[in-house]
């Protein structure tokens, strides 16, 4: 196992920095997850640690040893790729143990690695088959059991489920997860799915635009999102937002409701801000902001409701069943302990 340092680093391609002077610690045994849209870095990032792109300014270490000229080869760790990267001639036993083979490593060992990581991923009777007589899931264990075997000090998953259906995806994100808790094995998940972060993490790094927007546990970033933007990505449905002023002690939008607020945010008394509330913390309440029913999505254990605002669309997400339809009239209340506020001109928490 080790710890991986990143420190101050940068990327640019040509003149143009796509990642900007990144500085974070990832603690041994960590599960850690880079999340984001398209676009923001993530994917560099977790390449750069593994060598596969080179670092324009700064340093990785993993444990005590700076990796930025060593080999992707000599760098102990083991990665899995979105598209799996199976060699189709190989069977699933000799693609498991075609990186031992080219170590040269004992065929006793190359022999009990890949028994052990075959009963670990369920994968013992299918060892004779090729991947093409395989399931999506199945050579993604495959992928897995690769980096297994390797016995790595790091392991690097780059978007593995993309490829996956929403079930079995599900399904494969507790089996990944599972695994870490029983190997221990430091690792870094790349995703843009903040669904995949926030059950699988120990801690989650949001980029956006090359940069760390916030890092911390899955329950701190959604409870207390430092910025306009992590609170909009961490959480499904995504939160609401409107915008205003402080008065009086509530939050004044610009549509002209009045919402509540904790007694603690009235301090910021007339500034200009933005008011965030996630859909669960809103309730049908005869003393809430009047709207107009649009969609109505029941999902079994909750029913999604989209609320036209005085031109704006708001989502409120009940357990309770109600008997709606759109175009009736509903009245919502947020919840004050559960606001939100941030800063209108730089989207930072007030």
């Amino acid at each position: 196992m080790a710890s991986i340092r990143i420190k101050d680093v940068w990327k640019a391609y040509t003149t143009d920095p796509v990642i900007f002077g990144i500085d974070f610690d990832i603690p041994d045994s960590a599960f850690v997850v880079l999340v984001g849209p398209s676009g923001c870095g993530k994917s560099t990032l977790l390449r750069m640690i593994a060598g596969l792109e080179d670092i324009s300014a700064g340093e990785i270490l993993i444990g005590d040893k700076v990796v930025n000229d060593v080999p992707p080869k000599d760098r102990d760790i083991a990665m899995v790729f979105q598209n799996y990267a199976l060699y189709p001639h190989l069977t699933v036993k000799e693609n498991m143990a075609f990186s031992l083979r080219l170590r040269k490593q004992k065929r006793d060992q190359v022999e009990e690695r890949v028994r052990e990581a075959a009963q670990i991923l369920g994968l013992t009777d299918l060892l004779h088959r090729y991947p093409r007589a395989l399931s999506g899931g199945q050579r993604q264990r495959v992928a897995m059991g690769r980096a297994i075997v390797r016995d790595a000090s790091v392991f690097l998953f780059d978007e593995p489920l993309s490829n996956l259906d929403a079930k079995l995806r599900v399904q494969m994100r507790t089996e990944i997860k599972a695994l870490h808790q029983r190997l221990q094995t430091t690792t870094v998940y790349v995703t843009h799915d903040q669904i995949e972060a926030m059950t699988m993490a120990d801690v989650i790094v949001v980029m956006q635009d090359g940069v760390v927007m916030q890092m911390g546990a899955p329950l701190e970033l959604y409870d207390r999102p430092a910025n306009r933007f992590v609170a909009g990505f961490i959480g499904s449905p995504a939160m609401n937002f409107f915008d205003g002023r402080i008065e009086s002690g509530s939050f004044l939008t610009t549509e002209g409701h009045r919402l509540p607020l904790h007694a603690t945010m009235s301090a910021h008394e007339g500034v200009s801000a933005t008011y965030g509330i996630r859909p669960e913390h809103l309730t049908i309440d005869p003393t809430g902001m009047p709207g107009i029913v649009s969609v109505v999505e029941p999902t079994g254990s909750e029913t999604q409701i989209v609320v036209g605002l005085g031109g704006r669309q708001v989502l409120a997400v009940v357990r309770e069943r109600h008997d709606l339809h759109p175009g009736d009239e509903i009245r919502l209340r947020p919840a004050p302990d559960s606001a939100h506020l941030f800063n209108s001109e730089n989207g930072e928490r007030l």
